[in-house]
């Protein structure tokens, strides 16, 4: 993909503002790369800023032609706007695209868009559309396309619509509030927010954000096939492949879409089947290598690649579960005794095999790869008080149900979680579910563990999952002052500026025991020698277009 050489690259003033606290050790290059260029500049001004020369091309372009096969979940799809895996996006990405996607080293690159811009206080952006792209339709791509996604990602009644959290500095109402989307002309579109958002672009680039015809929106790519992508479907089977094929009628506007043919392949849920799959020669690409099978797979002599994430896995009781007659995690006493029974470096240990940083504390903001992080005092395992908490509740003859999916990391993660909820004097019950039956009632379960995927900032982690509004509040905290304080929080688009609040929203998450969320993890993806552009993505993204063979 080309990135066009009249890509606004005017020095914006928050960016230069990231070039100093960078040059000043307050914020890394990963960092820093992605505020900059969040708010409208390319890559190689970014890098500009802070005086070193944009990366040269690490790998030759792949050839065209041949077969890909990758190990990955085939999961049924949906209305793009509730995907809630991202498997799904990487299933449709080579139909349905992105206005925009979030690189590797942290930078935004556009897709759809050929630029945007913010303007100074992140309150207005210019959206500039790629011109000559074109639906496999044969209609040409629009301003209005673009418009009214934007519409569908802020719709608010759509059950399972995540979006609006992503672009909540445009909703009122549970709508795209009125003058918000303004169409320009045929390839421009300028959005006007209610208040300062710098992370707007980040949620265009994530896997719901996928981009529909305009009178295809709040259907499945599935049914109809329609998008600007290279590809279409020529089998879909879930839980077994799915299989692309490069769409001969269509013309795409892109210089990727080197393969002839993507093959997913469904091994389930344990490792042990990926690597016997690998071994036998029968796929070229894991979705994700996990825990002890790393070690594994790289002495096979397939090439690793990994990168450090704010992923994890929260173990969260909720608050709003109700078992025979009574809410047992209603009671704060009783959510915080559970997690100062934990020591969080034991699951670091037990679940992913040390390989990513243990969190400082029970919140859902991760140090090290959130800029707005904000040090507050450290979680430290303490029985007595978690003893005298669950006591003081009423709570010490209730017996938890923990429940978790059945595959390595997460099971393991939970396993380690409730054997020192046992040791501290609780009755814990594990529950453990296949696949296809947990994940049809995620958000539901009374104490459960569930994974998350990174995000790039802390406060955009904080609105798709605490506030009382998010579809995809599962810990079912509903608490209007956390709510003001995130509405202030998202509304300052500096960083830095921003951690004095986040450190009161940190506090009153450990404070009320929201979760306990031991660990972000590094995340690891194994290829074949000759594979290209196979890097592991901190969001798991496998774009088909940019796939290849050496």
């Amino acid at each position: 993909m080309t990135t066009p050489s009249d890509r606004p690259d005017r020095p914006h003033p928050a960016a230069e503002l990231y070039a100093r606290e960078y040059r000043a050790g307050l914020m890394d290059r990963r960092e820093f790369l992605g505020r900059a260029t969040a708010l409208g500049l390319s890559a190689g001004a970014a890098y500009g800023l802070i005086g070193r020369p944009a990366p040269a091309r690490a790998q030759p372009a792949p050839r065209r032609g041949g077969t890909l096969r990758i190990q990955m979940d085939c999961r049924e799809l949906s209305d793009p706007r509730t995907y809630d895996w991202s498997e799904k996006a990487n299933e449709s990405r080579g139909i349905v695209e992105y206005l925009a996607e979030l690189k590797r080293d942290g930078t935004l690159r556009p897709m759809l868009l050929e630029s945007w811009q913010a303007n100074g206080e992140a309150t207005e952006y210019t959206l500039k559309l790629r011109p000559g792209v074109t639906w496999n339709t044969g209609e040409a791509f629009t301003a209005e396309d673009v418009a009214a996604n934007l519409a569908g990602w802020c719709d608010s009644s759509v059950e399972g619509n995540s979006m609006p959290s992503r672009m909540a500095a445009m909703v009122e109402n549970g709508q795209a509030a009125e003058g918000a989307i303004e169409i320009v002309d045929d390839l421009t579109v300028r959005l006007h927010l209610l208040r300062p958002d710098g992370t707007l672009m980040f949620g265009m680039t994530d896997y719901p954000a996928a981009v529909m015809h305009r009178d295809r929106i709040g259907t499945s790519v599935a049914d109809h096939g329609i998008g600007t992508g290279a590809y279409m479907f020529e089998e879909f089977s879930v839980g077994e492949r799915i299989v692309l094929v490069r769409n001969p009628e269509h013309s795409y506007w892109g210089d990727g879409a080197w393969l002839d043919r993507i093959e997913f392949l469904d091994y389930g849920t344990d490792p042990a089947a990926w690597l016997a799959g690998a071994d036998a020669g029968e796929f070229d690409m894991t979705y994700e290598t996990v825990s002890d099978f790393i070690d594994i797979f790289t002495a096979l002599g397939w090439v690793e690649s990994t990168v450090g994430t704010s992923s994890t896995v929260v173990i969260r009781a909720n608050q709003e579960a109700e078992i025979e007659g009574i809410r047992p995690y209603a009671d704060p006493r009783v959510r915080r005794a559970l997690a100062l029974a934990v020591d969080n470096a034991v699951p670091l240990e037990l679940g992913i095999s040390g390989r990513g940083r243990e969190s400082r504390n029970n919140f859902h903001v991760a140090p090290g790869v959130h800029p707005d992080y904000a040090e507050i005092a450290p979680h430290r395992q303490d029985i007595p008080e978690a003893l005298r908490l669950m006591r003081e509740a009423g709570m010490m003859e209730y017996e938890h149900e923990l429940i978790s999916i059945d595959d390595d990391y997460r099971k393991n993660t939970t396993d380690a979680v409730a054997a020192q909820l046992r040791d501290a004097g609780f009755k814990v019950r594990r529950t453990v579910l296949p696949g296809s039956t947990f994940w049809n009632d995620w958000t539901r379960y009374p104490f459960s563990s569930t994974n998350w995927s990174h995000r790039e900032t802390g406060i955009q982690m904080l609105n798709l999952a605490y506030r009382s509004t998010a579809a995809w509040n599962e810990t079912g905290f509903r608490n209007a002052e956390f709510d003001a304080l995130l509405d202030q929080a998202t509304a300052i688009a500096d960083d830095t500026a921003r951690r004095e609040v986040m450190a009161r929203l940190e506090q009153m998450m450990v404070d009320e025991g929201v979760a306990i969320i031991p660990y972000f993890r590094s995340l690891y993806r194994h290829a074949r020698e000759g594979v290209l552009n196979a890097g592991m993505h901190p969001k798991y993204e496998i774009n088909v277009h940019h796939l290849g063979w050496a």
